[in-house]
């Protein structure tokens, strides 16, 4: 599967989960749903996968995760939050570069229509 067929299926997943419980609830509860529908659709995922960071010649266990990973190819993190700020794009960043990861998607919950909650990120 191309990476643009495997995004456009977790953004239709997202939306779909949106659509049915809308904004306002706890991000375990959207990531517990949206894995439920990438799964149902297909696409294989890990939850919660460590992500060590990795300084000089230091590897730091320091609790990182990621929230989904789709497919061994796209990284997902989830917010529940009123917008997004320059540390969320950060963090995703950060995660692709550790991960060895190029496509990621950010996907806020807490919004009223959840294109405007979908940001897409390519290393």
């Amino acid at each position: 599967m191309e990476i643009n067929d495997i995004t456009s299926k977790i953004i239709g997943c997202a939306i779909e989960v949106h659509k049915s419980l809308g904004p306002g609830l706890l991000e375990s509860a959207y990531e517990e749903c949206l894995a439920y529908e990438l799964i149902k659709a297909g696409i294989s995922i890990k939850r919660q996968l460590p992500t060590p960071i990795v300084y000089k010649e230091v590897k730091l266990e320091c609790g990182y995760r990621i929230d989904i990973l789709a497919e061994d190819l796209v990284l997902i993190e989830l917010k529940v939050v009123d917008e997004f700020n320059p540390v969320h794009e950060a963090q995703i960043l950060t995660y692709l570069k550790f991960s060895n990861k190029s496509v990621g998607l950010l996907i806020n919950f807490n919004v009223t229509v959840l294109k405007n909650g979908i940001r897409r990120f390519r290393l």
